[in-house]
């Protein structure tokens, strides 16, 4: 799978993640291909930094759908900015690129089948199947090696000397060490917090 991680501090908010593909047994390393599991979207307040976990179909689907949208509908600003953007992308992702909604028969919405981070100016946010929006106040993980990251990223986050980035890389460090599904190298960016909480 993957490991991504978002941390804001001081003033900055940082995404980092892992280079390795796996198909099955398979690894792709970054020799084999040059993935980078983060892209960038300009939205009408700024960039907004974008990563995902699981089908690296998604990846691209993603990049298009959004590209293909008007900027102005693109609003990441806050929690119920990035629901209704995820919402009124749920129908485009049906229509032109064939997702398939269902997960099991007892779930209570159509699933848009993502596990993603997203950070911007405006914070760190996490986007779940049925359009859940969780928003974190210091740092988050997802995929494979989530749980080794948020270990380490804990550890280090309250040291002074540490910047968000400094954060962010010590979580992918700690995923890449034990996590048999994420390996480097590291790609981290780093953008400037509107308001520094």
């Amino acid at each position: 799978m993957t490991t991504v991680v978002a941390v804001r501090k001081n003033g900055q908010v940082a995404m980092a993640a892992d280079a390795l593909v796996t198909f099955g047994d398979t690894r792709l390393t970054h020799r084999q291909e040059a993935n980078q599991k983060i892209f960038s979207i300009e939205d009408a307040a700024g960039h907004s930094l974008f990563a995902m976990a699981g089908a690296a179909a998604h990846f691209l689907v993603l990049q298009h759908a959004l590209a293909a949208q008007p900027r102005e509908s693109l609003l990441f600003g806050g929690k119920h900015e990035v629901f209704r953007t995820f919402t009124m992308l749920h129908p485009v992702l049906k229509s032109s690129f064939f997702m398939e909604t269902k997960e099991d028969d007892h779930e209570p919405y159509e699933s848009s089948q993502f596990t993603m981070l997203l950070a911007n100016a405006s914070g760190i946010y996490g986007i779940y199947s049925y359009r859940e929006v969780f928003e974190f106040k210091q740092f988050w993980s997802i995929g494979s090696g989530r749980s080794f990251a948020l270990g380490a990223m804990h550890a280090v986050y309250d040291q002074k000397s540490r910047s968000a980035r400094d954060v962010a890389e010590a979580g992918i460090a700690a995923a890449c060490e034990f996590d048999r599904n994420s390996a480097g190298p590291v790609d981290s960016l780093t953008l400037k917090l509107k308001v520094s909480k």
